[in-house]
């Protein structure tokens, strides 16, 4: 057997016992249920990736519903086309803390759009729900975590949610199924570099 020969004969038996233990893994998975993901981290990406679910699981002839924490009235990308395809939308419409200045201001508006989140969470026509950001009404204080709990918890059996945000809070992490973490190894914002349309939002 020559070298060549030999070296394909080891990769063969590499990836076979990769793809066996790869099914293994696949058959032991008999479990389906709704699955509650958390993205969080300081990177970015976070809602890119929640909206990309939730792009997945329409295109896949799913409904689905987004609620959208910490985003002012300015122009989305993402729900610009998830409406046309039937998707849900609340939006706290308040822009970011910095902006509003007004702590009552922003605990009002938190409490109207988490009521319609309430909604989307306790509709069983709905297969996905992404709370974008959900995180900061948390580090805020603009809603409390026990209700939060309880509407992830008393939602349909098999309805998907998905939650957005920097540092998430460690009950939120501890309910999830799937917990992602996104890290900045470079961002073109700290180089001066301003946020792109079609990129950015």
């Amino acid at each position: 057997m020559t070298t060549d020969e030999l070296k394909q004969q080891r990769h063969r038996e590499r990836q076979q016992r990769l793809k066996s233990q790869v099914d293994s893994a696949v058959a032991a998975a008999t479990e389906e249920k709704g699955l509650l993901l958390v993205i969080t981290g300081n990177g970015k990406g976070k809602s890119t990736s929640g909206f990309g679910t939730v792009a997945r699981a329409v295109g896949h002839g799913y409904t689905a519903a987004v609620v959208q924490f910490i985003k002012g009235s300015w122009d989305c990308g993402e729900r610009n086309l998830l409406q046309q395809h039937g998707v849900q939308f609340a939006v706290m419409a308040t822009g970011f803390t910095w902006d509003t200045q007004d702590k009552a201001s922003d605990i009002a508006a938190a409490e109207q759009v988490w009521q319609q989140a309430e909604q989307f969470l306790a509709d069983p026509a709905i297969d996905v729900v992404l709370l974008d950001e959900l995180t900061y009404m948390l580090t805020y204080h603009y809603l409390p975590l026990q209700r939060i709990e309880q509407a992830l918890l008393q939602r349909p059996a098999t309805q998907h949610v998905v939650i957005t945000g920097r540092a998430c809070h460690r009950r939120l992490v501890e309910l999830a199924d799937t917990v992602s973490e996104v890290q900045n190894v470079k961002h073109a914002f700290d180089n001066g570099i301003k946020a792109q349309r079609g990129i950015d939002w």
